[in-house]
C-alpha cells in the first residue's frame, strides 16, 4: 500500500486518484455479442485509437480455457503475452491485467512475467489478480477450488517479496521457499508494481484494505458503492484506503439521450446519461470503470471514438 498517492507511479494515478474518475476498456477492444469468439481484426489500430480517445487504461482478462457453459472466450490470448505485445504499440495508456488467476498460476512466473513487462512498458503496468469465475478450470490445473482464498493471499506475499525485497528470506506452504541466496531481476521500474484485486477473490474487506492498491469489482450500486467505500477505509484506519472501481458489460445506445437500463449484467445507456452517471459515481468516491465492449450493438470504433469525442473530455473538464 502506498502512505499517499503521491507515492504512486504514473501508471497508478492515471487511473486510480482521489476525487477523479477514470474509464479504461476490457479486451478484446471489439464488439461481439453474438460470439463467444472475437475476431482481433485491427486489435493493434484499436489499442492506439483507445489510447488516443483518452482512455485511462486498457485491461486483459486471464481466461485459460474456453468453458462453453460460460459463453466467452475473452481476448484468447495470454494476458502477459498479450500485455507485452501492446506495449510495444502504444506509449502512454496504462495495461493492466483483470486479473491473473493467481490460484491457477506460479507466483515466481507471475512475479517474473509482470515485472517484464513493467519494464517494456517503462513502468505503466498494473498487476491485477483474481481466483476467477469459472470453477471448471481448477481440476485442469489439479488445484483443490477450495483453498482459492487462501492460494491468492499467500501468492501476493510471495510476488511481493520477490518483487520488493533484495534476496529475500521467506518460507510458503503451498509454493516454495527462498533462503536469501536467490534475488528476483529486474525490479520494478518505480520500487514496486502496484497490485491490483480483481472481483472478491474470498477475501474479507479487512484484507483487502491491508494489502491491495486498489480493488476493481463488478458492484455499481450507489448504496453499495458508498458502504463499500465506508468499509475499506474504516478497515484501512489511520493507512490509506485501497481506491475503488468497478466493471461493467456495456452498450452505449446511439441515442445520445437514451436513459440507464439494465440487462441482467449489461448497462445499456446513452452518453447524457453515462456522463451524468459517471460523475454522480465519481462524487461518490469512485475512481475508476473498466467497460466490456462484447455486448455491444455497435462497432467498437464507434462507441470509442463517441466516448473520446464527449464523454471523457467531459470527465476531463469536471475535474478542472
Amino acid at each position: 500500500m502506498y502512505d499517499s498517492y503521491t507515492q504512486a507511479p504514473a501508471s497508478f494515478s492515471r487511473v486510480f486518484t482521489p476525487g477523479r474518475l477514470s474509464v479504461g476498456l476490457l479486451t478484446p477492444l471489439e464488439a461481439y455479442p453474438e460470439s463467444p469468439f472475437p475476431t482481433l481484426v485491427e486489435h493493434q489500430r484499436m489499442a492506439q485509437l483507445t489510447e488516443q480517445a483518452g482512455f485511462a487504461s486498457i485491461w486483459l482478462r486471464d481466461v485459460p480455457f474456453y468453458d462453453p457453459n460460460f459463453g466467452d472466450a475473452a481476448q484468447m490470448l495470454d494476458p502477459l503475452v498479450y500485455a507485452g505485445y501492446l506495449a510495444a504499440v502504444t506509449s502512454e495508456i496504462t495495461l493492466g491485467t483483470a486479473g491473473i488467476v493467481l490460484p491457477l498460476r506460479e507466483p515466481i512466473s507471475v512475479a517474473k512475467q509482470a515485472v517484464s513487462v513493467d519494464q517494456l512498458t517503462q513502468g505503466r503496468f498494473l498487476l491485477g489478480l483474481s481466483t476467477g469465475d469459472r470453477p471448471v478450470e481448477y481440476p485442469a490445473f489439479n488445484v483443490d477450488f477450495d483453498s482459492r482464498a487462501e492460494l491468492y493471499r499467500e501468492g501476493i506475499e510471495y510476488i511481493r517479496y520477490m518483487h520488493e525485497t533484495r534476496f529475500p528470506r521467506v518460507q510458503t506452504t503451498h509454493y516454495g521457499k527462498l533462503l536469501g541466496n536467490l534475488d528476483l531481476h529486474p525490479k520494478p521500474v518505480n520500487q514496486r508494481l502496484p497490485i491490483i484485486a480483481v472481483g472478491r477473490s474470498r477475501q474479507p474487506i479487512d484484507w483487502l484494505a491491508r494489502n491491495v492498491d486498489a480493488w476493481i469489482w463488478s458492484v455499481d450500486d450507489d448504496n453499495a458503492i458508498a458502504s463499500i467505500l465506508a468499509d475499506l477505509k474504516r478497515a484501512a484506519g489511520e493507512a490509506l484506503a485501497p481506491a475503488y472501481g468497478y466493471s461493467t458489460f456495456f452498450d452505449l445506445d446511439p441515442d445520445p439521450d437514451a436513459p440507464y437500463q439494465r440487462f441482467y449484467n449489461v448497462v445499456r445507456i446513452g452518453r447524457k446519461a453515462l456522463t451524468e452517471r459517471l460523475l454522480q459515481h465519481q462524487a461518490l468516491g469512485v475512481s475508476h470503470v473498466a467497460l466490456n465492449l462484447k455486448p455491444s450493438s455497435r462497432p467498437a470504433q464507434a462507441v470509442i471514438e463517441e466516448m473520446g469525442e464527449y464523454v471523457l473530455p467531459a470527465l476531463q473538464q469536471e475535474n478542472l
